[in-house]
C-alpha cells in the first residue's frame, strides 16, 4: 500500500490569521509560541509520519482550516509505524521537524528550543501570553502630509541653533557697541570748548509738515564734543513734540562731553540717559562727580530743515565724536509754541540746554564700527531664523507619536 508524507510550506493560505494559527498549534501540540513560530518562517519542512492517503488528506484538511498550507507527498521506505503517524493530534510528540534554533522573540538571541532563553531568562510561553493579552490597538500613528523628502526636521534644527546663536550675538553686541571708547580713541585736540561768537545773521522762517516757524538767532556756534546719550524727538512715545508742541523740527537731542571730562576718562565713569527734553547725569561714586566738570557737558536740542542734514544727524551714536556748525537760537510758531537757548556752559536746571539751529554737521570719530556691523547682521540674522521657524511651523509635517 502507499504511504504519503506531509510537508508544511512555511506560509500561511491568503486571508489566514497568523497569531489564530500559532495559537491553534501551540494547543494542539502544547509547544511554545517560539517554537511553533518557526513552523511559519517560509522555509519548507517534512512532518514525521508515513500515512494513508485518506489519512493524509484528513491531517492536511485540519491544517487548512486554520490557515496553514500543508502538501501531501508520496512516501518510500517503511519508518515509524503507521499508528503513530496517524496519532497526529492526538499525541503530538509523535510529531516533529528536524532539529532547529529558535531566536528569542525579546532579545533576538539564536539558541536550541527550550522553555526558557539562555540570554535574557524569559519564559517563553509567559512572554506570548502576555502579547496576545496586550492591546492589539497602538496608539494612532498622524499621517505625514508630505512624502516629498524635503528635511524638515534637519532644516528646523538648523534654524533653531541659528535663531539662539544671533541672538546671544546680537545680545553681547548690542552691550559692546555703547561702552565708552578709551580717551585714545579721540582726537583731544579738536574736544576743546564750544566757540560762541556774535551773529550777523537775521530772524528767518521756514516751514515744515505745514507748521511756519520763526527762528531768531543769537550766537554763531561751533561744538566739538563726544556723544553720551540722545533722544530722537520723533519717536513714537515722544507725544510733546509731534502733538502737544508741533515742533517738527527739533529732530533730535544730543548730550555731548569735551575737555578734560574725555582726555582724563571720567566720563566712561558716569551714566546718562536722555529724556524728552533733559540729559540726567549721574554716578554712585562722590569722588567721580568731583572729578568730573560739570561745565564741560551740554544737552543740544538740534533744529535742521534739510533732509540729507538731517539723515546725517540721525547717524551720531553713542560713543561717536562729533563737530557741528550753527547758531544758537530761539524759535517759535504761531500755534504759541517757543523755546530759547542757553548761552553759557555753566548754567544748569531747567532752560540750561543749547537750542542749535544746525548748518552743518560731521562724525569725527565713529565708535565700534565693527561691533555695530555684528549687532546690525546678527539682528537682522536672529529675525530671519524667528520668521523661518514660523513658516517650519505650519509647513513641516507632524511626526508621528513614539509608541
Amino acid at each position: 500500500m502507499k504511504r504519503y508524507s506531509l510537508h508544511l510550506s512555511g506560509d500561511l493560505l491568503p486571508g489566514a490569521d497568523r497569531a489564530q494559527a500559532l495559537a491553534a498549534l501551540s494547543d494542539w501540540l502544547e509547544l511554545t509560541p517560539p517554537q511553533v513560530a518557526l513552523w511559519l518562517d517560509g522555509q519548507p519542512r517534512r512532518l514525521k509520519g508515513r500515512l494513508s492517503r485518506a489519512q493524509a488528506e484528513q491531517t492536511q484538511a485540519r491544517f487548512e482550516r486554520i490557515g496553514i498550507a500543508c502538501l501531501i507527498r508520496e512516501d518510500t521506505p517503511a519508518s515509524p509505524s503507521l499508528s503513530n503517524a496517524a496519532s497526529i493530534f492526538s499525541r503530538p510528540n509523535s510529531l516533529g521537524l528536524a532539529p532547529v534554533h529558535l531566536r528569542c522573540p525579546k532579545c533576538d538571541t539564536e539558541q536550541p528550543p527550550g522553555e526558557v532563553c539562555i540570554a535574557c531568562g524569559i519564559v517563553f510561553a509567559k512572554y506570548e501570553q502576555a502579547r496576545r493579552q496586550a492591546p492589539q490597538a497602538r496608539r494612532p500613528v498622524t499621517t505625514l502630509s508630505r512624502s516629498d523628502g524635503f528635511p524638515y526636521r534637519l532644516v528646523t534644527q538648523l534654524l533653531q541653533l541659528v535663531f539662539l546663536a544671533s541672538l546671544g550675538l546680537a545680545l553681547w553686541s548690542h552691550w559692546k557697541q555703547n561702552q565708552f571708547p578709551t580717551p585714545s580713541f579721540y582726537d583731544a585736540e579738536r574736544l576743546e570748548t564750544p566757540r560762541q561768537t556774535p551773529t550777523e545773521s537775521s530772524s528767518f522762517q521756514i516751514d515744515a509738515q505745514g507748521i511756519r516757524y520763526t527762528i531768531d538767532p543769537l550766537f554763531d556756534y561751533q561744538l566739538d564734543g563726544v556723544v553720551v546719550s540722545l533722544h530722537d524727538s520723533d519717536v513714537f512715545w515722544d507725544i510733546y513734540h509731534a502733538k502737544d508742541w508741533k515742533d517738527f523740527i527739533n529732530i533730535r537731542d544730543l548730550c555731548v562731553v569735551w575737555g578734560d571730562n574725555v582726555a582724563s576718562g571720567v566720563f566712561r565713569e558716569m551714566q546718562y540717559r536722555n529724556s524728552t527734553w533733559t540729559c540726567w547725569i549721574s554716578t554712585h561714586d562722590a569722588g567721580t562727580a568731583q572729578r568730573f566738570a560739570w561745565d564741560q557737558l551740554s544737552n543740544n536740542h538740534l533744529l535742521a530743515q534739510d533732509a540729507t542734514l538731517a539723515a546725517k544727524i540721525k547717524t551720531a551714536e553713542i560713543g561717536d565724536q562729533i563737530h557741528l556748525e550753527g547758531k544758537l537760537a530761539r524759535y517759535s510758531h504761531a500755534g504759541g509754541f517757543q523755546r530759547g537757548s542757553s548761552v553759557t556752559r555753566t548754567d544748569t536746571g531747567n532752560g540750561a540746554c543749547e537750542t542749535i539751529y544746525v548748518d552743518a554737521f560731521q562724525i569725527v570719530r565713529k565708535s565700534h564700527p565693527n561691533w555695530r556691523l555684528v549687532y546690525r547682521l546678527s539682528r537682522a540674522l536672529c529675525l530671519a531664523a524667528l520668521l523661518g521657524l514660523v513658516v517650519m511651523l505650519f509647513v513641516a509635517p507632524v511626526r508621528a507619536p513614539r509608541t
